[in-house]
């Protein structure tokens, strides 16, 4: 086995654990979305869903205020729109408007739901005691909703520097503990 060093400020490129997700909040003026990859699930019932979300983030300041929000899952199609998403702040321009993205009202939350996304959670803040040391909002999905029709929805993982995987092919293994 070869092996030579590999820069640590990379390192989360080799780990990113799920797709990149459309993260959408209340604002006063307007709702706004954001391009989010750091969250991991934290539980399963409840739902509890960990995500990271930087104070030099516009929608970082809408999460804390609001105490809501809405996880989109946007298929490969979306690519570029979720990356432009990305590179522009919502304290600047209304993203929704700007890359021909749908907000639908959300059953639960204030936060809109995306429409072109095969899947939606509502989200309420249920632990904020590590935001302000890490940026950690830790989220209880309150209600999910997913398009019957996608059946197998390719995603987008960000790997870094403008570097992305498509998800691919679904294969189905026992999982039964012997």
């Amino acid at each position: 086995m070869s092996r030579e060093t590999f820069p640590l400020s990379e390192v989360y490129g080799l780990l990113e654990p799920g797709p990149v997700v459309l993260l959408t909040t209340a604002g006063k003026e307007r709702p706004n979305v954001m391009a989010q990859s750091w969250h991991t699930m934290m539980e399963f019932e409840p739902p509890l869903v960990g995500c990271i979300v930087s104070d030099r983030n516009y929608s970082y300041g809408l999460l804390e205020a609001s105490g809501e929000c809405v996880i989109a899952i946007p298929p490969v199609e979306l690519a570029e729109q979720v990356v432009a998403c990305g590179n522009c702040s919502g304290a600047e321009i209304d993203k929704f408007a700007t890359f021909d993205l749908t907000p639908v009202p959300a059953a639960a939350v204030g936060a809109p739901l995306v429409a072109e996304c095969f899947a939606n959670l509502e989200c309420r803040v249920t632990d904020s005691s590590m935001v302000e040391r890490y940026g950690l909002f830790v989220l209880e999905v309150v209600r999910a909703w997913i398009d019957p029709d996608v059946k197998h929805p390719r995603t987008i993982h960000h790997q870094g520097r403008g570097n992305f995987m498509v998800a691919g092919k679904t294969i189905t293994l026992d999982s039964n503990a012997k």
